[in-house]
């Protein structure tokens, strides 16, 4: 076995074909985005080369801006969701009664497709029939928000099914985590006279400090590029209250059949997704890593 892993024309071999498929699938069609950014096209005819104009009209233009601000609305409220998600996970781990099927039940929303969670949530959030506002007409509400139809509110109503629909994904990344942690550590803070709350902000929580990194990139990358549930249930509308990135970029390209400025948009979007994955490690890394054993 040394011998053929010390052979490189048998790494080569091997390496190859996975290789091959990342280019195919990942580095070509980023270069191919950033080429198509500087065509004019539909999709179907021949392209037209006009150079960086379709960026240029992307700094000026202000729905661009307007769907980068809802994108990192959305992002922030993902990151802040995260400290429920972790006090959760650590009320989990921490061997209360049903933890099993709480974790379970948490897990119920990943098992559903985005299409179905927002053919759900239109019927909660209907302006008559839904499950919402049959619940604050009953409190003595008259005037029931249109949720979906407010400019003011659409874009929040959307957040709280994204929020609810990864919760269970997060909840069990941290649980995952936590119950990886020695149980000897955790004896001799509670020996040493530490409570609940000292164990889990001294122990607990630095020594997932990593997994708590990665979740965070994670929630903000996922914002960014967030489109099949906002499409679904609004499309970004009303006149563009809900638009993100990612259904901009999807309106531009094949509603208006505008593929080289929809191009343009993606490409902004992958570089504006590297910059804050490169500042999220710039901004956590430290010079020294928690160990246990």
């Amino acid at each position: 076995m040394e011998k053929v892993m010390s052979n490189k024309k048998i790494i080569a071999i091997y390496v190859l074909p996975a290789l091959t498929l990342i280019l195919a699938l990942v580095y070509i069609p980023i270069v191919m985005t950033g080429y198509y950014g500087l065509m004019k096209w539909n999709g179907i005819g021949s392209m037209e080369f006009i150079g960086l104009t379709n960026y240029a009209k992307l700094i000026k233009d202000p729905m661009f801006w307007t769907s980068v601000r809802h994108s990192f609305l959305l992002a922030l409220f993902s990151v802040l969701s995260l400290i429920g998600y972790l006090l959760v996970a650590l009320v989990l781990a921490g061997q209360i009664k049903g933890a099993n099927l709480l974790r379970k039940i948490y897990l119920i929303p990943m098992l559903l497709s985005s299409v179905a969670i927002a053919q759900l949530w239109l019927k909660i959030y209907h302006p008559t029939n839904g499950v919402l506002n049959r619940f604050l007409a009953s409190l003595g509400i008259d005037n029931t928000p249109e949720w979906l139809a407010n400019p003011s509110l659409v874009l929040y109503a959307i957040f709280i099914p994204i929020l609810w629909q990864y919760a269970g994904f997060y909840i069990l990344i941290y649980y995952a985590a936590l119950k990886n942690i020695p149980s000897s550590l955790i004896e001799a803070a509670r020996i040493d006279g530490a409570n609940p709350l000292q164990i889990a902000l001294k122990i607990k929580i630095p020594l997932i400090a990593g997994v708590i990194k990665v979740t965070v990139i994670l929630a903000v990358i996922g914002s960014l590029k967030y489109f099949d549930l906002i499409y679904v249930m609004t499309g970004g509308g009303p006149n563009g209250a809900s638009e993100v990135v990612a259904s901009y970029m999807y309106n531009q390209a094949f509603n208006r059949l505008d593929f080289g400025y929809g191009s343009a948009i993606g490409f902004f979007l992958l570089l504006m997704c590297l910059v804050l994955t490169w500042l999220i490690r710039k901004l956590s890394a430290s010079d020294e890593e928690t160990q246990y054993s």
